[in-house]
């Protein structure tokens, strides 16, 4: 054994491990997949070559990462361990062949085949029929308690359906975000400064780990299932496929691509179409989980040092990537003032599309993947994911590239920016910086703040090169008389907009918080304030420990809160917006006979007159509530004009579909 094999290995050990931590542990990966993979494969070889190299604490030996987070830990009844990949054919084949020097019968007891979902792996575990408890992989022996996030998805049955499950077992599935709520979950944390989920799969493991069930709800996640340990009883399936009929009788969703193939040969004929299929579907997954299908010879395989069941492996598909030029690197200036660095690049197609810039989340990745403006990079984009830098190509470097530095000053308005301690970005602390007052005025009309329609980035930005306003306050002095003498504006859509303007007033402290954009306060903190202080006047002259003594609301948020009530500049935009009209105080809850009390609604295509947060505020006031995906539980859907799945879905399910009159008329009010 060389000392360079050596050194290398400990360098490729200690590479994962941070990897892993970021990945399981913060949900926030530092690398691709494909890196990850690459790294790990090389692991693999070298302590293959140098049996010397292996030890048990090497990643090659474990199982995901240790549970470290504030969620209680439990230990799973049987252990989750992982599935190992095989990259090209000849790695399946080569599956196959180990597997029949143990058992040859493998070559004629047929396979199922199953989408591989990019999610969260979790453990439900049933106890007569009953969803008692549920908990991520962790590191295979011991998780974390999510039960009350899981009972926020609606693929999870609280309560089996028919009979047939063993008294107690373990179901196994994957949490995941479809790319519509990924995209839905990015633009809600752009427009609160907060930094975007690199991917579909952190956002979902995120969402899991929330110490607020109502923030797990939010984020509108879904689960397939795929498997069942029974702990007491047995099962009435003879092979998988029947086993994920049986899933799909008692209640879980099935991901609908499976098959089943009498030899691994069908297989391998098969695995073009379903690398075609992939890039098509509505989520994120990476390949084709390949298993044994009679579940008999799944204990004679057993596993791999207890680390990968022998009887199932993944076909995984390498992601698209391609080698382009960093031009240059960028900051864009968010509305909390945080300083978001980006990729400028030489426009290259991938998964057919042209990408010319990418994101690099701050400066600590920056300097950990040594990327240089000039560097000949690796660019991913793997389904409908926000394009990034895997990793730069040093031996293409011409000599001509040149280190990139976060500046000290602010690049929109030169005040010297703030790096607060423990945190990876750099702020602009000045509430006028121009970048800071485009990003926030959008933030502060979008529907879950003030709710003004048709005041996007297109109209603010006109309003601001023409001198009309300058903070959100000038907003109240526009009249239709002054837009229609800017370019786009006829009399009917200047007087529309002004009236969406003049509508806002009436929205409640709430709204009003949380589209100042104070730092840290989303949506749910700006609804906990207001319930609990009731009124602007009464929030402003809090101290920041009567702030963080509202539950659910944390140092740092109070502080933040604090600091943005003390600061002149904000005391003096309060009082011109109280001037202007706006409600500065938060309505009482709902009455608990409201005329909708208990009824669950959802909401569909664009209302005549109804934005969805008025809508949405309409229902909860009367007792109702409003969910995002339509089941058999849910009451009626409100359509209007271009609904779309959730209309068919709400066909299939025999919901019953009303129009805005109709929901007017059920609150007692007329269109």
């Amino acid at each position: 054994m060389t000392g360079g094999a050596a050194e290398r290995a400990a360098w490729l050990r200690e590479q994962i491990d941070r990897a892993n931590h970021a990945y399981y542990v913060l949900d926030a990966p530092e690398i691709s997949d494909a890196e990850y993979d690459r790294l790990f494969r090389e692991l693999q070889q070298l302590e293959a070559d140098h049996p010397a190299l292996r030890s048990p604490d090497s990643p090659t030996q474990r199982v995901g990462a240790p549970v470290a987070s504030a969620l209680a830990k439990v230990t799973h009844l049987r252990p989750m361990i992982s599935l190992g990949n095989a990259f090209t054919p000849e790695e399946l084949t080569a599956w196959e062949e180990r597997n029949a020097r143990i058992l040859p019968e493998v070559r004629i007891a047929g396979y199922t085949t199953e989408i591989k979902i990019d999610g969260a792996a979790v453990s439900l575990t049933y106890e007569g029929g009953r969803l008692t408890a549920g908990a991520t992989r962790g590191n295979g022996i011991i998780g974390e308690d999510i039960t009350a996030n899981l009972r926020t998805i609606a693929d999870v049955p609280l309560a089996l359906k028919r009979d047939g499950w063993p008294r107690l077992m373990e179901i196994r599935g994957e949490v995941y975000l479809p790319y519509a709520g990924f995209t839905r979950v990015n633009q809600g944390r752009e427009r609160d400064g907060e930094p975007l989920f690199a991917n579909p799969r952190n956002a979902a493991a995120g969402g899991l780990r929330q110490l607020d069930p109502n923030i797990t709800r939010r984020r509108r996640l879904r689960m397939f299932a795929f498997a069942v340990e029974p702990i007491e009883g047995r099962l009435s399936a003879r092979t998988h496929w029947e086993l994920l009929d049986l899933l799909a009788g008692w209640g879980f969703q099935i991901e609908s691509h499976r098959e089943r193939f009498g030899t691994l040969a069908e297989v391998q004929a098969a695995i073009t179409s379903y690398e075609e299929l992939i890039p098509r579907l509505p989520f994120q997954a990476d390949g084709v989980v390949v298993k044994v299908d009679r579940l008999e010879l799944h204990g004679e395989l057993g596993s791999v040092g207890g680390r990968e069941p022998r009887w199932a492996i993944a076909r995984k598909f390498a992601p698209e990537v391609a080698v382009t030029r960093v031009e240059d690197i960028r900051i864009n200036v968010g509305r909390t003032g945080a300083l978001n660095p980006w990729a400028v690049l030489a426009p290259v197609e991938i998964s057919g599309v042209t990408v010319s810039a990418a994101t690099l989340h701050n400066e600590e990745l920056i300097a950990q993947k040594d990327i240089r403006i000039g560097d000949q990079v690796e660019i991913i984009r793997a389904g409908e994911v926000i394009p990034q830098v895997v990793r730069p190509l040093p031996d293409k470097r011409t000599g001509q590239e040149r280190a990139f530095r976060m500046p000290d000053r602010c690049p929109a308005c030169d005040t010297p920016v703030e790096r607060p301690a423990g945190e990876a970005m750099r702020y602009c602390p000045n509430v006028s910086c121009p970048g800071r007052v485009l990003e926030g005025i959008v933030h502060y009309a979008s529907s879950d703040a003030m709710d003004i329609r048709g005041l996007g980035y297109e109209r603010v930005r006109q309003f601001l090169t023409a001198g009309l306003i300058s903070d959100v306050a000038d907003l109240y002095e526009l009249t239709a008389e002054r837009l229609v003498q800017l370019d786009r504006f006829a009399a009917q859509s200047a007087g529309q907009l002004v009236a969406a303007i003049d509508a806002s007033k009436a929205r409640p402290l709430s709204s009003l918080l949380f589209g100042l954009g104070i730092r840290h306060v989303g949506k749910t903190v700006a609804q906990l304030l207001a319930r609990r202080f009731g009124t602007m006047q009464a929030l402003m002259h809090a101290s920041e420990e009567d702030i963080s003594d509202v539950p659910g609301v944390g140092p740092a948020i109070a502080e933040a809160a604090a600091a943005f009530f003390a600061e002149p500049r904000n005391h003096e935009l309060i009082r011109r917006l109280e001037r202007a009209g706006l409600t500065f105080s938060e309505p009482r809850a709902a009455k608990a006979d409201g005329a909708l009390k208990g009824r669950s609604y959802v909401l569909t295509g664009t209302l005549p007159t109804l934005s969805r947060g008025q809508a949405t505020e309409l229902i909860e006031a009367a007792g109702g509530r409003v969910t995002g995906s339509v089941s058999r539980k849910t009451d009626a859907v409100v359509a209007g004009a271009d609904a779309g799945g959730k209309l068919e879905k709400a066909r299939a399910c025999e919901v019953e579909i009303i129009d805005e009159a109709e929901l007017l008329r059920r609150l007692g009010r007329t269109a």
